[in-house]
């Protein structure tokens, strides 16, 4: 596929994190971009004051007849009017991992995948990369708070992507350098077992160019499946047997400073601006792709010190005296323990109500036992109503189902409308807000309420 032939490009599903960052690229790069998304939202909003054309309502009528490459994510249903109308009228149709593909293939790729940690991961490596002055282009699966955005344009070759293991799309990409942060099993209803899982962040490492560099830490499973020919180098938080790791971790006014140790020299004091012990481990592996470059080491901790992390990944909403709130988009049993955790340890001495939104019913029947045990780590817990996403209903599968298998006793469900009502009764000091459907548009009518009542 020659992208430089072709003028007008439309998405279906154009509101999402990765197809959005797609979008912007090439209407930056003078193409003709257009798009069909099922609701409004602020990436919309975003794309279309930039003059990229966007509708609502699922309409032949209203599409692009002339466009010259039609791509789609694989959220999208298979019966969708507009995807079948270019399909039997032998357009080029197109996932957003081919088209990724196409856009990375004569570029340094740096692909940061894992099934937790990689969106803030990738976003760390790619500010250090702009600070620094490196450059990079990035295609990133969360806002990045230092440029209120998924996409980063650069003037160099170099692109930073976050690799999405669901629909196995990062098998797509051929990278310089990879990173993969963890291998834990998700999205089984793509995959079928944990080991398919594992098997395909194999496959991922595997896609490395000759003399590219694996980034990943000791422990994973994946890495059974994984020649010991590969060019592989370690990271941990505090593993001193690593490659890469950190040192003399301090908590201070809730957030870290540390010493990054690489094979042959030390960073100290790097201060992290952002909470969670988990961003720490985000940090080293940035880092030592940072290090791999042969980027000045005083440029990354300055870079890591003003990065201000990702909207809704630990994301204060509130902080002050009365009262915390903090969102996170938390929607797995690991995440959701890292999560809780560092909350737990910044304030140990507040009780944490917790709002939290299961994502899937497949995901909820298939990790009910883990997610019970992760949530029973809060000590106030409200359940909203299982977000479908691109699902249909499970028998048997409810927060209901899930609220059983919580062992705290302060726990209820309750519809999103029921939720300020319910925060009421509470009057909580340390609220949060956890998963990753639309309990996003809660944010600020609980940031409004709490504000309100302090």
């Amino acid at each position: 596929m020659n992208l430089k032939e072709i003028q007008s490009i439309y998405f279906i599903g154009i509101g999402g994190i990765g197809m959005s960052a797609l979008a912007k690229y090439f209407h930056l790069n003078g193409k003709i971009v257009s798009g069909y998304d099922k609701f409004p939202s602020p990436l919309t909003t975003e794309m279309m004051s930039a003059g990229i054309a966007i509708h609502f309502e699922e309409d032949i009528a209203t599409i692009p007849k002339d466009a010259d490459l039609v791509v789609y994510t694989p959220a999208v249903p298979s019966d969708h009017q507009e995807l079948l109308y270019y399909q039997n009228h032998n357009y080029k149709v197109i996932k957003r991992a081919d088209l990724l593909e196409a856009v990375t293939k004569n570029a340094f790729t740096i692909a940061v995948a894992g099934t937790h940690g990689k969106t803030t991961t990738a976003c760390m490596v790619a500010h250090i990369l702009k600070y620094s002055g490196f450059d990079c282009t990035a295609f990133l699966g969360g806002i990045a708070a230092n440029y209120d955005s998924n996409f980063l344009s650069g003037k160099n070759d170099v692109v930073v992507v976050e690799a999405d293991e669901f629909d196995r799309s990062f098998l797509k990409l051929h990278p310089d350098i990879e990173v993969i942060t963890s291998s834990d099993a998700d999205h089984l209803d793509i995959y079928g077992t944990t080991q398919d899982v594992e098997k395909s962040f194999a496959d991922f490492a595997g896609k490395l160019k000759t003399d590219g560099k694996l980034i990943t830490k000791e422990n994973l499973s994946f890495l059974k499946y994984v020649p010991q020919t590969r060019n592989i180098c370690y990271y941990d938080i505090e593993d001193v047997r690593s490659d890469f790791y950190s040192a003399d971790l301090q908590l201070i006014d809730g957030t870290y400073q540390f010493t990054f140790h690489a094979p042959k020299d030390i960073i100290e004091n790097i201060h992290l601006s952002i909470a969670g012990r988990h961003n720490v481990e985000n940090a080293v592996a940035a880092a030592a792709v940072a290090y791999t470059l042969s980027i000045p080491k005083e440029k990354i901790s300055k870079a890591l010190s003003t990065f201000k992390g990702v909207k809704r990944r630990f994301e204060f909403i509130v902080k002050n005296e009365s009262v915390v709130y903090i969102d996170d988009y938390a929607h797995h049993p690991v995440e959701i323990n890292a999560f809780l955790s560092s909350v737990r340890e910044i304030f140990p001495d507040r009780k944490i109500t917790c709002v939290f939104q299961p994502h899937l019913f497949s995901r909820t029947r298939d990790f009910a036992n883990e997610f019970g045990k992760a949530l029973s780590t809060c000590d106030d817990l409200i359940l909203l109503p299982i977000y479908p996403a691109r699902e249909a209903p499970i028998d048997g599968i409810s927060s209901n189902m899930l609220l059983g298998k919580i062992s705290i006793p302060r726990k209820i469900v309750c519809e999103k409308n029921q939720l300020i009502g319910e925060l009421a009764k509470r009057a909580p000091k340390l609220v949060v807000t956890m998963g990753a459907g639309d309990i996003d548009q809660l944010v600020q009518p609980t940031k409004f309420f709490l504000t309100r009542q302090h």
